[in-house]
C-alpha cells in the first residue's frame, strides 16, 4: 500500500536543488551545448532519439544533458515532450531500398550485390583506452568518383530465388498499429510489436537476442545484411494530392534469416526477422531483428520453448521507462504495508514460540 506523506515540502525543494548543483557539476567547467552533445555524443543521442519515441536530435540532446546522461530519465522526458506535440498525419511508408548508403555490410555473402561499404565503424579498433578517444575504423562509402551509393536489399533477392520467404507489406495499404495512441493488447500484430521492440530498452534487447545466440530457444540467426544511411520521409498532403519530402532521416536496418526452415510451406524457406531503428543504432537493429523472427513463432506454429518467445514477457518487460518507473515506485513511501508485514511475521514468531513451549 502507497501512502501521501505531509511536510516534506522544504526537503523536496533543497532536494532539487541539489540535483540542479550536481547537473550542473563544477562552475569552472564550461558547461556542455546541445550541438556538442549532439556531435560528440551522437550514439547517446541516437539512442535517446528510440526508447524516446521521437526523431529530434536537438530535444533529444537536451534531455540527455538534463538527464545527466540518463538514457532512461532522458526517453522519459522526450515521451512528455511527445505527447504535447499536435499530429499532423502519417506519412508515406519509408523506402529503405532508396536508402542512400553510408555504411552497408553482409556477413552471409562476400561478394553482395551492390557491394560492402564499411563507413565509420568500431567492428575493426582496438577496444582500448587511450590519452584520446579511440578513433573508429573508416572506408569508404562512395566510389572513387564520389556518386552517391544504393544498393538492393539482399533478402529480397534471397527470396527471388526461393531461399529465403517472402514477405508482404503488413497490413496491403492499411493503416499500420500506432502504438503510441493505442495501448498494446495480446496478441500483437506484427507491426505493433516491431514498434515496441524499436523503443524498448536497448540493453534488454541485447540481452534477449544473445539468449537465443547462447542456444535458448529455437532460432538461429544468420544477419543477411547491416546498413545505415539516409532515407527520404514523404507526405502525402490530401489538397495537392501528391506527396512531398519533409525530411531526411537517418536509419539503421539489420534483416535476418532464421536457418530453421519454415516447413509449412509447399517450398522450404529460410524465415526472416527484421530490425529498423533510429540513426547509427546498429546494435538496436541487430536485436529487434533477432527478437522480431523469435516472436514469429505463433504465426509460424512453433510453440514457445524461451523467454525470447513468449510475446507477452517479451513486450511487457522491454520497454525501459516503465520498467523503471516500476522499479523506482519502490521508493516510494510503503509505511503501512511494511509494518502490516512486520506484525504478521512478529505473529509468525509467536506462535512458533507458543508451539516450542507447548512441546
Amino acid at each position: 500500500m502507497l501512502v501521501a506523506i505531509r511536510g516534506g515540502e522544504q526537503a523536496i525543494e533543497n532536494a532539487e536543488r541539489r540535483l540542479s548543483e550536481q547537473r550542473r557539476g563544477d562552475p569552472s567547467i564550461p558547461e556542455l551545448s546541445n550541438e556538442q552533445i549532439s556531435e560528440q555524443l551522437s550514439l547517446a543521442v541516437d539512442r535517446a532519439m528510440n526508447e524516446g519515441a521521437i526523431y529530434d536530435r536537438h530535444a533529444a540532446s537536451h534531455a540527455l544533458k538534463q538527464a545527466q546522461g540518463d538514457c532512461v530519465e532522458a526517453a522519459f522526458l522526450l515521451r512528455t515532450f511527445r505527447a504535447t506535440l499536435p499530429s499532423a498525419g502519417y506519412s508515406e511508408p519509408l523506402d529503405t531500398g532508396a536508402m542512400l548508403i553510408e555504411r552497408r555490410i553482409s556477413p552471409i555473402m562476400k561478394q553482395a550485390p551492390g557491394g560492402q561499404f564499411l563507413g565509420a565503424t568500431y567492428d575493426y579498433s582496438h577496444r582500448l583506452l587511450g590519452d584520446e578517444p579511440p578513433h573508429p575504423a573508416t572506408a569508404a562509402s562512395r566510389p572513387g568518383d564520389g556518386s552517391p551509393v544504393y544498393a538492393p536489399h539482399i533478402a529480397e533477392q534471397l527470396a527471388i530465388d526461393g531461399i529465403a520467404e517472402e514477405v508482404s507489406p503488413t497490413h496491403g495499404g492499411q493503416r499500420v498499429a500506432d502504438i503510441t495512441r493505442a495501448p498494446l493488447t495480446h496478441p500483437a500484430p506484427r507491426d505493433a510489436r516491431l514498434q515496441a521492440l524499436t523503443r524498448a530498452d536497448e540493453g534488454f534487447l541485447t540481452g534477449l537476442a544473445n539468449s537465443t545466440l547462447q542456444g535458448w530457444g529455437q532460432n538461429f540467426p544468420l544477419c543477411v545484411e547491416v546498413r545505415t544511411g539516409k532515407v527520404n520521409v514523404d507526405y502525402l498532403i490530401p489538397e495537392l494530392g501528391f506527396a512531398v519530402t519533409i525530411a531526411r532521416v537517418t536509419l539503421s536496418e539489420c534483416e535476418i534469416m532464421n536457418k530453421k526452415l519454415d516447413l509449412q510451406q509447399p517450398e522450404p524457406r529460410f524465415t526472416r526477422g527484421y530490425g529498423l531503428a533510429f540513426g547509427y543504432s546498429e546494435r538496436r537493429a541487430m536485436a529487434i531483428a533477432v527478437t522480431d523472427r523469435a516472436l514469429r513463432g505463433r504465426e509460424l506454429g512453433e510453440a514457445v520453448h524461451s523467454p525470447i518467445e513468449d510475446e507477452q514477457f517479451v513486450l511487457s518487460n522491454a520497454d525501459g521507462v516503465d520498467a523503471a518507473g516500476l522499479l523506482q515506485s519502490l521508493k516510494l513511501p510503503h509505511y503501512v504495508s511494511y509494518q502490516s508485514e512486520v506484525e504478521h511475521l512478529r505473529a509468525v514468531h509467536a506462535t512458533r514460540r507458543r508451539e516450542e513451549d507447548g512441546q
